[in-house]
């Protein structure tokens, strides 16, 4: 079956980075393109960003363009994304999902709690 797993989150100082990372299993992984969304409490869940299966299309919201970056290891069905100058504003649950606002979203994994705070 379908699995996401993501991990690599936790308590860090603003301006600190973190990166997560996202394994896959169940479905051919280097021919789908993936994403990481966030969901802060109270709010609707957002994409944060998406890439293709070949790593080679990236795109990303607005309030993370800069600080943060999408990439994948298709060897190892492992999705990552590395966040550096966090801010306060970017404490929420990360999840990274099978999809894409092209071909929308399957699956999705547990998610990983990040807080950002002093």
């Amino acid at each position: 079956q379908v699995q996401l797993v993501e991990s690599g989150g936790g308590l860090v100082q603003p301006g600190g980075s973190l990166r997560l990372s996202c394994v896959a299993s169940g479905f051919a992984f280097s021919f789908s393109d993936m994403s990481w969304f966030r969901q802060a409490p109270e709010k609707e869940r957002e994409l944060v960003a998406e890439i293709s299966g070949s790593g080679g299309l990236v795109s990303y919201a607005d309030s993370v363009k800069g600080r943060f970056t999408i990439s994948r290891e298709n060897a190892n069905n492992t999705l990552y994304l590395q966040m550096s100058s966090l801010k306060p504003e970017d404490t929420a649950v990360y999840f990274c999902t099978k999809g894409s606002r092209r071909h929308g979203y399957m699956y999705w994994g547990q998610g990983t709690q990040v807080t950002v705070s002093s």
